[in-house]
């Protein structure tokens, strides 16, 4: 007998707050050490919306040691869980926290830790979205997306995507065509990856 299947899973995907090794294109704009500072504010706030969204539990993925204290932050935020990211490329560990969220779950919606525009509508809209299209994306400005939520496996939505280009959207739609996949597309919405994306959101880099 199958076992039935739990609800929503979030997944927020975020790197080790490494200086010099996170947000580094906001260098010289910023100094690598509030560039990392900025990172792990953008973690934190990404983690507290995910809770206070109450879809379901929010599964922390990790690029890295999970032993910061930035990651226990996460937990007393209300994290359920830390996991290693496992994947050699970005797409393969995507692939597999989707997978594997899908063999408990029976909807996954996987963000960054990049998107200080989400809120908790744009997480419904996207989980609602499941009940029409098998597969979600929420665009972002820059060609790449902020979400990507599933209720099915997809072996190759992933695949050959020019990660860190403004072609990463378009080749995933390319993938959900060649496999004959419907898809609904959220909003777009601005992350913060350049120094001329932090408009409008300095203040996160004086919060307390």
């Amino acid at each position: 007998m199958a076992t039935e299947r739990a609800g929503n899973l979030l997944i927020q995907f975020a790197r080790a707050p490494l200086v010099g090794r996170v947000k580094t294109r906001m260098v010289p704009a910023l100094t690598p050490e509030e560039a990392c500072d900025l990172h792990c504010r953008l973690v934190l706030r990404t983690s507290g919306m995910l809770v206070r969204a109450s879809l379901g539990p929010v599964h922390l993925a990790v690029a890295g040691d999970l032993g910061y204290p930035l990651f226990r932050e996460c937990l007393e935020l209300g994290v359920s869980s830390l996991e290693p990211q496992r994947g050699i490329d970005l797409g393969q560990r995507m692939q597999h926290a989707i997978d594997r969220g899908l063999d408990r779950y029976s909807r996954v919606v996987l963000v960054g830790s990049d998107c200080p525009a989400m809120d908790a509508g744009y997480l419904a809209r996207a989980a609602a979205g499941l009940d029409h299209a098998p597969v979600v994306l929420g665009p972002a400005d820059d060609g790449g997306y902020v979400l990507v939520a599933a209720r099915v496996k997809h072996s190759r939505m992933f695949e050959g995507v020019p990660w860190g280009t403004s072609e990463v959207l378009a080749t995933t739609r390319s993938r959900l065509e060649e496999s004959d996949t419907d898809w609904l597309e959220l909003e777009s919405l601005a992350d913060i990856d350049r120094p001329e994306d932090l408009a409008g959101w300095g203040h996160l880099l004086s919060q307390s």
